[in-house]
């Protein structure tokens, strides 16, 4: 692989990003941390790697976040992480493409599901 596999995570719970940095760091991968989606939407991503984006932000849902990159020609495999997801949250998550993985998150599931994002894409 020419690039380095890059997990965004994007939560404004502090103690989820530092867990999830933790957690993927240990495996391998390189890990940006957002505390708002105006801060993902200021930064210079890579077109390379895959989002972890929490549905309660505190400025913009976590699905609005990801229509407005995909807008921006931002289309990196995303995972929405999120409590209880009513039927609208999954139906809009499967428009846009997105793996939704319930909270709290106590399996490999999202482990498991970025490490298949990669092995799916594996010149990303």
């Amino acid at each position: 692989m020419s690039q380095p596999w890059i997990v965004h995570v994007v939560d404004d719970d502090s103690a989820v990003c530092n867990a999830l940095k933790f957690t993927f760091e240990l495996d391998g991968f390189d890990v940006k941390t957002y505390a708002s989606s105006g801060e993902v939407l200021a930064a210079e991503l890579p077109r390379h790697g895959c989002m972890v984006v929490d549905y309660n932000l505190p400025d913009i849902n976590g699905l609005d976040l990801l229509r407005t990159l995909d807008q921006r020609n931002v289309h990196l495999p995303a995972f929405l992480i999120t409590t209880s997801p009513s039927h609208t949250i999954r139906n809009r998550a499967t428009a846009l493409g997105v793996e939704i993985i319930e909270k709290p998150l106590l399996s490999n599931q999202l482990a498991d599901a970025v490490l298949n994002s990669f092995s799916r894409r594996p010149n990303c």
